[in-house]
């Protein structure tokens, strides 16, 4: 199975980086501004993108503060369901590091490459809003194609 991975330094405290990235208040500063849900193993994130229904709605399946946050796709994009998105967060060399993989893609498909872009620019989103710039979380973002 593929995997998009990505690594990003944050000039930030690790537990401001875990909050981003296992709370709806804290995702909805960087990925996307229509976040609903909660921050519990078992609960789940659900994330719009202007429309009436969520784009996507993921499981919470893991909680280690601070270091890592998973997710389990329920409901999404076709290639999306049942893959896992990881957010490993580390204290290193004076910044705070996020590996993040979205893995158990059936196979590297045009649109896993598309959400691979997606997911480096709004890695940077996060990245800016929690060293003292602006992020842009959707509908703010920069477009990456016509399809999002």
């Amino acid at each position: 199975m593929a995997a998009i991975r990505h690594r990003v330094g944050i000039a930030a405290p690790i537990g401001d980086v875990y909050e981003a990235c296992a709370t709806p208040e804290g995702i909805a500063r960087w990925w996307t501004r229509d976040v609903k849900g909660n921050s519990k193993i078992g609960g789940e994130i659900a994330v719009g993108f202007g429309k009436p229904e969520p784009a996507a709605v993921m499981e919470i399946v893991e909680l280690t503060p601070p270091d890592r946050v998973v997710w389990r796709v329920e409901q999404g994009p076709d290639m999306w369901n049942d893959t896992t998105i990881t957010f490993d967060i580390r204290a290193e060399g004076g910044e705070t590091v996020v590996v993040f993989t979205h893995a158990g893609w059936r196979e590297p498909v045009e649109y896993m490459h598309h959400c691979s872009m997606s997911w480096a620019y709004f890695l940077i989103s996060m990245k800016h809003g929690l060293s003292g710039g602006d992020a842009t979380p959707w509908p703010d973002n920069e477009k990456i194609s016509t399809w999002g």
